[in-house]
């Protein structure tokens, strides 16, 4: 069985959007494809914004997560490490390019540039095979101190 990067380093996570731990959460599962991280989530009938079409803070909430994975896997790759750092979303932007209809939609990340413990990652997000989101943002890795180090 292939684990995604969730289940492999962070099993008892919590976080709404990529939790493992969290029941009611969207828990969404981060595969590293070659250097493109991908997922593939289906949206309930809860996650809509208007009759068959997925709400933008859904959409927000799996790009923010899925491209946190990203920067934290991109870490891990660069410095040789057997795990990932704890990483926190420092700012990230999204798109809403067209409604997003209720179905399979598939995450792509990568990052765009590493520098120190920062990582810009651009991320979409398609529903058959048209973009409809995407996202630019940063991630850090975090230290001892703060909140989120050892979140997982």
């Amino acid at each position: 069985m292939i684990l995604c990067l969730q289940e492999q380093f962070a099993p008892h996570h919590i976080c709404f959007g990529c939790g493992p731990s969290n029941p009611r959460g969207l828990r969404i599962r981060s595969f590293v494809e070659g250097d493109v991280l991908v997922a593939d989530w289906t949206p309930e009938e809860h996650h809509q914004a208007f009759p068959g079409m997925v709400n933008g803070g859904i959409l927000g909430a799996l790009l923010d997560c899925h491209s946190n994975w990203c920067a934290a896997y991109a870490l891990m790759v660069a410095r040789g490490e057997a795990s990932p750092p704890c990483t926190v979303t420092a700012d990230f932007h999204v798109k809403l390019r067209r409604p997003t209809p209720l179905g399979s939609l598939h995450l792509s990340a990568k990052p765009a540039s590493i520098e120190g413990d920062r990582v810009i990652v651009e991320a979409t997000v398609e529903a058959g095979g048209k973009v409809t989101a995407t996202c630019l943002g940063t991630f850090v890795a975090v230290r001892e101190g703060h909140p989120a180090f050892h979140r997982w």
